[in-house]
């Protein structure tokens, strides 16, 4: 680690190290400590309720999710920032879920995969420090590894963790990607937990389709339509089928209800504009892809890593939403004749719903 900075330049490295953020696109940097105490005990009492359903990666790391220099060894201090991601250019949420024939993909979705990107910047932001004060103890992570990414957020500053158990920033709303540096660089630090400003207000609770929102800032994951569409690996269980109605790829409901969303601002990234497009598309010609034209078209986005089997799963609950019609049912029993068990079972779920 440099040997050069002090208490009195390392704010202004802080602040140098802010200005740098922005230029590569990031709406809001602050810096924490490592101790992530204060959440470690609802995390595991979460993991202990099995709220975390098939996402073993949640518990496999130990202790390491909310032990820094486990991961990263000489960890002290740990970057956090922001990054808008809504589209600007997306059809309204609203009216492509009222609209039962198209399909609902998660507005964080529509764009190119956020995963790429986010570290890219961050890899460069690092390297912009290392420019300034030479070579320094650092790795970036971006929802890849074992970190407590919405704690070291709501710790550092850039938000408070809602009754959704999303990050709410009070001026920018809940629509923007996390990530972080881990370093051993001693910057000032934020440490600061903002208070809640969900107040009585409990929307998200009230419009979650599957309530999976069990009470204020208790998630159970196995319930989530995000959870159910992404990372399910097999068959949905039937509860939760009609619930989902048109959504094929994650859920925004208890974002498209928060009241601080007025405030969020869509994103100037090139690469989160809309794709193909995907904001709203016919669920009929969605179905339609063979394999080939799903990874075609999926080429560089998040939506991707479900791969081809979930995707025609989620796309024949979907059309068993739908009203009754001819072109659905043929669409249907014309992939149920090569389908693989876990999506023919979907089908034939689809195909009594859709009886007029």
């Amino acid at each position: 680690m440099p040997k050069n900075i002090t208490p009195n330049n390392a704010d202004e490295l802080l602040q140098k190290i802010k200005i740098w953020s922005k230029e590569l696109g990031f709406q809001q940097l602050e810096v924490t400590d490592t101790d992530l105490r204060h959440y470690q005990n609802s995390f595991i009492d979460w993991l202990k309720q099995n709220y975390h359903g098939e996402m073993s990666y949640m518990h496999k790391h130990g202790t390491m999710r909310y032990q820094a220099d486990e991961l990263v060894a000489s960890t002290t201090n740990i970057i956090s920032v922001r990054m808008d991601y809504y589209p600007p250019d997306c059809e309204t949420a609203d009216s492509t879920l009222a609209n039962p024939e198209l399909g609902y993909i998660s507005r964080y979705a529509l764009g190119r995969d956020y995963h790429k990107l986010m570290r890219k910047r961050l890899q460069k932001l690092a390297s912009r420090i290392n420019a300034e004060i030479g070579d320094f103890g650092y790795r970036v992570f971006v929802d890849s590894a074992p970190v407590l990414e919405k704690p070291l957020a709501e710790k550092a500053g850039l938000g408070w963790i809602g009754k959704h158990t999303n990050l709410i920033n009070q001026k920018a709303g809940s629509w923007f990607f996390l990530g972080e540096i881990y370093t051993n660089l001693p910057l000032p630090v934020t440490n600061k937990v903002p208070e809640s400003h969900c107040g009585s207000c409990q929307a998200c609770i009230d419009i979650c389709p599957t309530k999976a929102i069990i009470a204020p800032y208790q998630l159970d994951a196995r319930r989530c339509i995000s959870y159910l569409t992404i990372e399910l690996d097999g068959s949905i269980p039937i509860e939760f089928r009609a619930a989902m109605g048109n959504r094929i790829y994650g859920c925004d409901d208890c974002q498209l209800c928060c009241p601080w969303n007025r405030f969020a601002t869509p994103s100037n990234e090139k690469d989160f504009l809309t794709r193909h497009p995907l904001d709203a598309p016919r669920l009929l010609e969605l179905f339609n892809w063979n394999e080939q034209e799903f990874l075609d078209n999926t080429e560089g986005s998040a939506i991707r890593r479900i791969g081809y089997q979930r995707w025609l799963r989620n796309i024949a609950i979907a059309l068993g939403n739908t009203a009754h019609s001819t072109e659905t049912i043929s669409a249907l029993e014309n992939k149920l004749a090569k389908a693989t068990p876990m999506v023919a079972e979907h089908i034939q779920w689809a195909l009594k719903q859709n009886k007029p």
